[in-house]
């Protein structure tokens, strides 16, 4: 009989052990949020109703735009503080600002916004290719009036031919360009043409005031183009060669340019107030000429002042 080799019996034998620790967690988020439930009954238990009445605002709009929102309910010291007064106390804690304090305000924001499009615009002039070629002749700075944009001419890249109006192509371009940014803020804007002091001489009766208000039109035109509103425009002015770049070269190139003035409110309300002074100078001439012609109609003494013309010298 042969032998056979041994059989091995193997016996797994189980021992008893814990059955994980997610109940752990569980317990503990159970035991904060009831922590958390128990922390609100009691602050709303010692709250006064002033202080729940601007929590209560706070949750419902914490930005406070509206009627009952309070941007800081609690203080920075983690006591509690009444922002919003009751309505019986509401007419005392209202904050009350002063007519030069609104102005300056005013003035403050004006200007960052223009001081924000003057470095849009040197970045469009840095990443624009069209703008960029012109980077030597775009001159940007603050004025008293606002954000002022000459374009200034080079001997070998004139903005207008000697003695014409039209646009140049690419200064056609570059306003058009200039026009896309600045129709993107509500200012009015307000465009002057210059000249170099040289005599114009192409054409009888027109000078370089002429020449220079045409050119200032031109440009108005390809910034509207660009995207301005044609109400956007405040002014269209030619100076000739009365406020010169270059005061020790009268005839230089950079004399001749164009001046884009992105105007502020001050300088705004200037043009809009000096205007209505001339419109109701105006029309005041007119109303009183009329009402005299109306009075001598009436009366009959407008026939009695005309000239007696004898009919014979009167050619049919």
């Amino acid at each position: 009989m042969e032998d056979l080799p041994p059989i091995i019996v193997r016996k797994v034998v189980k021992k008893g052990g814990h059955h994980g620790g997610a109940w752990k967690v569980a317990f503990a988020d159970f035991a904060t949020a009831m922590m958390a439930f128990f922390l609100v009954l009691w602050l709303s238990a010692t709250a006064s109703p002033e202080q729940k009445e601007a929590i209560e605002g706070y949750f419902k709009d914490p930005i406070g735009f509206v009627e009952g929102g309070s941007p800081n309910p609690v203080d920075l010291d983690g006591s509690a503080a009444v922002v919003r007064a009751s309505s019986a106390d509401q007419q005392d804690t209202e904050i009350q600002f002063e007519d030069d304090e609104i102005e300056q305000l005013a003035d403050s924001i004006e200007e960052e916004r223009l001081q924000d499009l003057m470095m849009t615009l040197q970045e469009k002039i840095d990443e624009n290719q069209t703008l960029q070629e012109f980077k030597d002749q775009l001159l940007l700075d603050i004025t008293p009036e606002g954000l002022r944009i000459q374009i200034v001419d080079q001997s070998k890249r004139p903005m207008f031919d000697s003695g014409k109006s039209e646009l140049k192509f690419y200064s056609e371009d570059l306003l058009v360009e200039l026009g896309k940014t600045i129709s993107q803020v509500p200012n009015k804007i307000s465009l002057t043409g210059h000249t170099d002091a040289l005599p114009f001489s192409g054409r009888e009766g027109y000078t370089n005031w002429e020449l220079s208000a045409d050119r200032a039109n031109a440009a108005r035109r390809a910034v509207v183009a660009g995207g301005v509103d044609e109400d956007q425009v405040s002014r269209v002015v030619g100076l000739a060669s009365s406020v010169l770049f270059d005061q020790k070269d009268p005839f230089a190139a950079v004399n001749r340019r164009i001046a884009i003035i992105v105007l502020n409110r001050k300088a705004e309300d200037e043009i809009t107030r000096n205007a209505g002074v001339r419109d109701a100078g105006t029309n005041q001439k007119e109303n009183s000429n009329q009402k005299e012609s109306a009075d001598k109609l009436e009366s009959g003494t407008w026939f009695d002042d005309a000239e007696e013309v004898n009919p014979d010298d009167v050619s049919w």
